[in-house]
């Protein structure tokens, strides 16, 4: 496989196009601007790269799109790419917002469909000891057990939205903390796998490509993640069938997510978040912070100061 680090310039590039649209209220100015730019550092690559978790279909996304070839030629790989997962934390200055992208060999990444996903992360030690299908309490009570911790200590990261009152006030009623998040699992279900974020859980239903994104890093890292798709009405579920998912209440353990063992993650952050900072903009630079992860399970923080042409106006 290609250099890992030359992915990284990939999604730096992707972030340092949005953060310029940090804070202005517009979410598609700030995906469309990341979107070009990570295409562009894409198309410049020794690869032959299939993009296989994107914006969108053919017909809904000018580049970037489920299927698209990218790269000059060389290694074949399938890539899954957000140029902007939490396009609104983005827009209203927000936490958490991150360019990401994961890459394996052909095949090696499932192509999810545009529907929803029920998710269960969690870091190593805690990795065989929890279940998707295991009560709240059970699962809670087995992560503070892996760790040597007490329930009351540890963190449970949740999407903040009314689906999910009822897992909320099941954690609560187990003992352990929250952390509500308005968008963004991608990053929530990662920091799980890293002990300095002080997040030892992600549970609840979010989207299901990110879901492989998230499962690649996890993979990496050791950890363990679960899903099951939950469409949210029958035209969903149908296009998930007519993609191979022929059972859709089966269990997606994180070999059915990530099928590679050799696999590269990385991300940079676009806004301050838990992983990593966001973009900072001094003089006629900019730094960037990043984190790139190979299945290995090496762990790679990267900062990078960028120097910048003439400032875009934006518009």
């Amino acid at each position: 496989m290609v250099n890992s680090l030359d992915f990284v310039k990939v999604t730096e590039s992707a972030a340092l196009a949005a953060s310029r649209w940090m804070g202005r209220g517009e979410r598609d100015a700030a995906d469309g601007a990341a979107v070009e730019k990570m295409r562009e550092a894409l198309g410049k690559m020794d690869i032959a790269g299939r993009i296989v978790i994107g914006e969108g279909e053919r017909d809904e996304a000018p580049m970037l799109y489920i299927g698209e070839e990218v790269g000059r030629g060389g290694v074949p790989v399938d890539i899954a790419v957000d140029p902007v997962e939490g396009t609104n934390l983005v827009a209203n200055g927000l936490p958490n917002s991150i360019a990401v992208m994961a890459i394996a060999e052909r095949g090696g990444l499932l192509h999810a469909p545009d529907s929803y996903m029920k998710k269960l992360a969690v870091g190593p030690k805690a990795a065989e000891f929890v279940h998707i299908d295991a009560p709240v309490r059970e699962n809670l009570e087995a992560v503070a057990n892996a760790l040597e911790k007490p329930l009351n200590d540890i963190c449970v990261v949740i999407l903040d939205r009314p689906r999910h009152a009822e897992l909320i006030r099941e954690v609560r009623e187990a003992g352990a903390r929250i952390k509500l998040i308005s968008d963004g699992d991608v990053d929530a279900c990662i920091a799980t796998a890293i002990e300095t974020t002080g997040i030892h859980v992600a549970m609840g239903t979010g989207g299901a490509p990110e879901g492989v994104l998230a499962a690649a890093a996890i993979k990496c890292l050791g950890g363990n993640f679960m899903g099951r798709l939950q469409p949210r009405n029958q035209e969903e579920a149908e296009r998930a069938i007519a993609m191979g998912f022929g059972d859709l209440d089966r269990v997606l353990e994180i070999d059915d997510l990530v099928k590679s063992d050799d696999v590269i993650f990385c991300a940079t952050g676009i806004t301050d978040g838990d992983l990593m900072e966001g973009v900072r903009f001094f003089g006629n630079h900019a730094r960037t912070h990043s984190i790139l992860v190979h299945a290995g399970g090496t762990v790679r923080m990267i900062e990078s100061v960028h120097r910048l042409g003439a400032r875009p106006s934006g518009r």
